[in-house]
């Protein structure tokens, strides 16, 4: 090969990468920050934000949320020491496993098995609270008496995590549970989904998506 030839070869490629961070820079989260595949998760999966009705639409495959590691697509902020979020949670179409997830969460770090909490709703209408106390740890759960279609709350205070649901669009939340988990900061808070199949894509769509601070402390502490 040419010295010229790999020059300009080389230049069409620094273009191609600075278009590629332009597109990447320019997709608009609301809420969020940025976005990830954690795990294995094949094709990519994407989430996108519609700014007319406020929805984000969030795809992925992957084999769970669950056991001692992960496999999904996050959209995701920093989160706050003390921090709420609530979301309507609907899963598209009737999927092929009764156990894709897609949820509320807020994670230690983005390797597949970091330690995290969040609110999950499944395919066959479970509402669950489920977390991982520690790096590599197997995942634990407490399940609700709400069933999906719901809407449902994270919150965060600290090493305190609460989760809540409501039939979807209400507002008579019922507590899941409240457990203590330490998270390293910074953690990450967001939108989670998995299809529970590694060969196979969901969607799932989060509207009426609402971050908050909160007090340091819950009311109830005071």
């Amino acid at each position: 090969m040419s010295s010229l030839r790999m020059k300009l070869e080389i230049a069409a490629l620094v273009i191609l990468c600075g278009c590629a961070a332009i597109r990447a820079a320019a997709v608009e989260l609301g809420e969020f920050e940025s976005q990830t595949d954690v795990g294995m998760v094949e094709p990519a999966g994407s989430g996108e934000f519609d700014k007319a009705s406020k929805q984000y639409r969030v795809k992925s495959s992957g084999e769970n949320i669950w056991a001692k590691h992960d496999d999904f697509h996050f959209v995701y902020r920093k989160a706050a020491a003390a921090m709420s979020i609530t979301s309507d949670v609907e899963l598209v179409g009737q999927g092929k496993n009764a156990h894709r997830k897609a949820g509320l969460m807020i994670r230690e770090g983005l390797e597949p098995d970091a330690a995290y909490v969040d609110v999950m709703v499944h395919g066959d209408g479970l509402v669950a609270l489920q977390y991982r106390s520690a790096k590599g740890e197997a995942t634990l759960d407490v399940k609700s008496g709400v069933k999906a279609p719901a809407t449902v709350r994270l919150e965060r205070h600290g090493e305190t995590f609460s989760a809540y649901a409501a039939p979807a669009g209400g507002k008579e939340f019922v507590l899941i549970g409240s457990i203590k988990v330490a998270l390293k900061d910074p953690a990450y808070a967001g939108l989670a989904v998995t299809a529970h199949d590694a060969k196979v894509t969901e969607t799932a769509v989060f509207s009426n998506v609402a971050v908050k601070a909160l007090a340091a402390e819950p009311a109830a502490n005071k």
